[in-house]
């Protein structure tokens, strides 16, 4: 497994910050306004003067006018929480260009854009929820955070919801789910409302802005563009090992793209409906033209 990261990438991320969509509350310094007090250069309100208060704070101008002391209050930078999932299953795997390899390149963008922001990132294996690689204090924490990801080992079975929910509570934040979401729950169409509903509510509840990233192979998205998988052919689930023997031809094609289209529709429209960010992001797609034009919308600036 390999990722597309170089200077010049780096160089272009380090002008974006993802957008919280909620007010950061940690007691830890960091670039994002909190709902606590602090002292910061941004100005929040004014209240009366208490014993023990800093003494500077104090607001003579309005004690001028009303005889009674008030002292200044700051919003607080706080540091924001970026949590990052990553679908480690066999299926991500798959495709001339592998699915895991975007999936990774894409967890250490944005992993990067946090850290270069001073936010905490923790980055999640589904199938290991309960070691996160916790980084923090800025971007000269990448080294290591690459070295855990060019670790990750891509098989088995991963079930999102479950890997959700072990979530830590860590406040409001960021919450990133990559995944191809190639679970029986989420391709049955009588199924994946429901089973999409549960994680972004669960989200919703723990105040996280959430993204899913679909990230699929070309092939996937389009059968024609393999002609390997053309004729009749033994089709191995790649998790369950299960074997299909069918013939594909022009007419089973078109079945197949549809059915796909009207996959990542529901998907899409779930997660209109629930506020949450998502994206199809094709292994075809170049990773410049993903990140910077077709994500954009994740990023203050």
């Amino acid at each position: 497994m390999t990722m597309t990261l170089d200077a010049a990438f780096f160089d272009k991320l380090s002008r974006l910050r993802l957008a919280m969509g909620h007010r950061a509350s940690m007691n830890l310094t960091g670039n994002r306004k909190s709902t606590q007090k602090g002292s910061s250069t941004e100005f929040s309100d004014f209240r009366e003067y208490m014993p023990g208060d800093d003494i500077r704070r104090i607001d003579w101008n309005a004690y001028g006018r009303l005889d009674r002391l008030y002292v200044k209050e700051y919003m607080e930078e706080k540091e924001a929480v970026v949590s990052i999932l990553i679908d480690t299953s066999a299926s991500m795997e798959y495709g001339i260009r592998k699915k895991s390899a975007l999936a990774c390149t894409l967890a250490a963008a944005f992993a990067y854009m946090g850290l270069n922001n001073m936010d905490r990132v923790m980055l999640y294996d589904m199938q290991q929820m309960q070691q996160p690689f916790v980084a923090g204090g800025g971007k000269r924490t990448l080294p290591r955070l690459t070295d855990w990801l060019l670790q990750r080992s891509f098989d088995g079975k991963v079930d999102v919801g479950e890997a959700v929910r072990k979530l830590p509570m860590k406040g409001p934040g960021v919450t990133m789910i990559i995944s191809d979401f190639l679970q029986e729950s989420f391709v049955d169409s009588g199924q994946e409302q429901e089973t999409v509903g549960k994680i972004l509510r669960f989200l919703e509840y723990r105040r996280q802005r959430t993204a899913l990233l679909h990230v699929l192979a070309g092939e996937e998205l389009s059968v024609g563009l393999s002609t390997e998988l053309t004729g009749t052919r033994n089709l191995i689930d790649m998790e369950e090992k299960s074997t299909l023997r069918l013939t594909l031809d022009a007419g089973s094609i078109r079945v197949y793209d549809q059915a796909v289209q009207d996959f990542l529709s529901r998907l899409q429209k779930e997660c209109a409906r629930r506020s949450a960010f998502y994206a199809v992001c094709s292994t075809e797609t170049d990773i410049y033209q993903l990140i910077f034009q077709e994500l954009r919308k994740l990023y203050d600036i």
